[in-house]
């Protein structure tokens, strides 16, 4: 019922920006969570970050803390990951992905129940 397109990936170098979004439609989006994920080749997929749309305050991945910032639009049916200070080790595909409610573990990736179709993230030296 809910669609998520992320759009914003692409190349970038070594200690340079991305911003990512992630739009929803198709649904109610004020008691979802939403979050973003990332797997890199012969890794598991990861939490980023994640939001409760209700909330102010997004959890962060250790590794991300102090360089990515989630933000989400007044009405929570787009969320955005401000990604600074790239590092090699954060090339991925990101999924955005929304769960219902707030979630106990809102970086992991079973508590969600849609997901988008990824955007690539390469950084390079």
């Amino acid at each position: 019922q809910v669609q998520l397109e992320e759009s914003g990936g692409g190349s970038a170098q070594a200690g340079g920006s991305l911003r990512l979004s992630c739009r929803g439609a198709g649904g109610t989006y004020g008691a979802y969570s939403m979050g973003w994920f990332r797997q890199a080749p012969g890794k598991e997929r990861e939490g980023v970050a994640a939001i409760y749309t209700g909330d102010a305050t997004p959890d962060y991945a250790e590794s991300v803390k102090g360089r990515f910032t989630l933000s989400q639009d007044s009405a929570g049916n787009t969320v955005f990951l401000q990604m600074n200070s790239l590092k090699l080790e954060d090339t991925a595909m990101y999924y955005c992905a929304a769960g219902y409610g707030r979630l106990a573990r809102p970086l992991s990736q079973w508590e969600y129940h849609y997901w988008g179709q990824g955007t690539q993230v390469t950084v390079s030296s």
